[in-house]
């Protein structure tokens, strides 16, 4: 018994002692959690301190990159449109395709499979201009980044869409559509490859063709709705104005059909037409041949990018003659009724000087100087008009200053400095009859336009709305009414009765002028090298219009502004009644002109 006792009490003790362990681990145990959830507490609060004092703008702006879609603008440019509205230029939403082999996938397909080229190809080769075998040869075993094709319409970016391929990817890009093709190139210009402009009123007007526009950044929600907050003034604005020409695409093509038949006719080099309108100076039309399509611009010389009749100068012969006789009447050297004898031939300083035809045509009065085209006559005119005035009236008419004009590259006329004009006889002998100055087409279109609107002289232009919206308001009167009226009577006698017959029309007062002039390069007169010119006013009893057709270096005995320039300008003229719906002359004023 006193064994048992023994051994029982040493048992409980063992288990006694065996709790009391248990009791310190656990007790260790609990500290030890605490201990870890104290410091874990603590350490949780210190990072979101830590985030929220010192990485909440960088976690701020990652969460913003997730939340948020940002479209980089297109860089589209103004569409431009003719006086009707009708489309000369426009940005139309091309796309590129782009082909990332390493990711090549069908709908259906495993998401781990990868599909080789040629099955791509094969799907590719019915929807870009490529076939089969060129689709995998321009992938290669390239992984990414492979470019199949470009300039796809809208269907064919639609259609390859629908095939659901990974790995392919159409990106936009706007491409520059010319839809009138070489009808507007001389006065439009173009953009190259990498939309930078070349040339015309794209070159020009640069800054004032690109739309408005900004990033697009727009925050969405988790489910993808978007967020009306922070958004950015202006987000949604659509920046849809245009350019507008003040040119008429119906009487351009008139204007480019005529001058190309004249040119080619009389294998000239190269030729231009302009219709003025004479009271604001905008021009319906202003064509040049040779031109180009601006859509396909690499295919021909750069040489064809200039607008010569704003760019290049000739000495216009005779059609100056009525802006010289304005100013003889202007400053009262001459009168309306007064004549002048034309022996065909005239010294000056040593120079002999004939008509064109070599004949003397006796006592002329001034319409009929007109009409005969008289150098002779103009020589002795003229020199009733002391030289130091008569270069100051050229100076300021401007035929040595560059013309106020939206018109691109306008280049300035060449005229003898004062001295020279003033101390050399021949000088302004010869610019009596539009030689030995120089001057480019729309400046003398400008100039009869000033004959035809009672003295004023407007400024040219081929654009509304974004530029120039005030033009038609400024505008300088050189002459007076009066004097204008008279060279306006006197140039439709050149119609009636004189080289301008080939424009006349039942039922309308049409004023003209030839001119033939030698053509000089550098100032040295080219044998047989000649320019040849007409120019109208119409209608003569309320001038709307100036019709100007410069042909340069026609070949053949016969080329005169009378049989070269004068056919054009009456195809021309004719296409301008009926598409401006002008009104024939009353009966009262016809006879009128019969009798004058």
């Amino acid at each position: 018994m006193g064994v048992n006792k023994h051994r029982l009490s040493r048992s409980s003790r063992g288990k006694r002692k065996r709790v009391i362990q248990l009791e310190k681990v656990s007790d260790f145990r609990m500290r030890l959690v605490f201990l870890s959830l104290v410091i874990g507490i603590f350490g949780l609060g210190g990072r979101l301190a830590w985030l929220q004092l010192f990485q909440s703008s960088a976690l701020e702006a990652r969460a913003r990159s997730f939340q948020t879609d940002f479209t980089k603008p297109l860089g589209r440019r103004r569409s431009i449109v003719d006086r009707m509205g009708r489309l000369v230029a426009l940005d139309e939403k091309r796309y590129r395709l782009w082909a990332h082999p390493r990711y090549f996938n069908f709908p259906g397909d495993d998401p781990a499979l990868i599909r080789k080229p040629v099955d791509v190809a094969r799907k590719l080769s019915g929807l870009i201009p490529m076939s089969m075998s060129e689709i995998v040869q321009r992938l290669g075993d390239r992984p990414s980044g492979v470019k199949l094709a470009e300039g796809l319409d809208q269907d064919k970016a639609l259609l390859l869409k629908g095939l659901g391929i990974s790995g392919l990817d159409l990106e936009p890009y706007p491409q520059r559509v010319y839809p009138q093709g070489d009808l507007f190139a001389n006065v439009v210009g173009f953009l190259n490859h990498d939309r930078v402009p070349q040339a015309g009123l794209e070159q020009s007007l640069n800054s004032e063709m690109l739309r408005y526009e900004q990033p697009l950044t727009l925050r969405r929600g988790a489910d993808g709705t978007p967020l009306p907050d922070d958004l950015a003034p202006g987000l949604f604005f659509g920046d849809d104005m245009r350019m507008q020409l003040t040119m008429d695409a119906r009487l351009q093509q008139v204007a480019m059909e005529a001058l190309a038949q004249g040119v080619s006719r009389w294998s000239a080099k190269k030729g231009v037409a302009i219709v003025m309108d004479v009271a604001n100076g905008e021009m319906l039309a202003l064509a040049s041949t040779p031109t180009y399509d601006p859509n396909k611009y690499w295919r021909f010389p750069p040489s064809r990018f200039r607008e010569w009749s704003v760019q290049d100068l000739f000495e216009p012969g005779s059609t100056f003659k009525p802006i010289n006789l304005a100013l003889a009447l202007q400053e009262g050297v001459i009168e309306e009724g007064d004549t002048v004898f034309d022996e065909g031939r005239v010294d000056v300083g040593g120079w002999p000087l004939y008509n064109n035809d070599r004949v003397s045509h006796g006592v002329i009065d001034y319409p009929k100087l007109l009409q005969v085209s008289s150098n002779v006559g103009m020589v002795k005119t003229m020199q009733k008009l002391s030289p130091d005035l008569y270069w100051d009236w050229l100076q300021k008419l401007g035929v040595n200053s560059i013309p106020e004009t939206d018109l691109p590259g306008a280049v300035a006329g060449q005229l003898k400095t004062k001295k020279q004009f003033v101390l050399q006889t021949i000088e302004p002998a010869t610019a009596a009859f539009g030689q030995g100055f120089s001057l480019t087409p729309l400046k003398l279109a400008q100039l009869h336009a000033l004959i035809a609107n009672g003295g004023y002289l407007v400024r040219p232009r081929i654009t509304r709305g974004l530029t120039l919206q005030d033009a038609s308001s400024e505008k300088t009167q050189l002459l007076e009414p009066e004097v204008t009226n008279t060279i306006r009577q006197w140039m439709e006698s050149v119609v009636t009765a004189g080289s301008g017959k080939g424009v006349k029309t039942p039922g309308y007062r049409i004023g003209g002028k030839t001119g033939t002039a030698q053509k000089a390069v550098n100032g040295i007169y080219q044998p047989g090298a000649k320019i040849c010119s007409f120019v109208a006013i119409l209608p003569i009893d309320s001038p709307r219009f100036v019709v100007l057709v410069v042909v340069d270096e026609p070949r053949g005995s016969n080329a005169y502004g009378s049989t070269v320039a004068t056919p054009v300008a009456k195809m021309i003229i004719d296409g301008l009644l009926a598409i401006e719906k002008i009104p024939p002359t009353s009966k009262r004023s016809d006879s009128q002109s019969s009798n004058g």
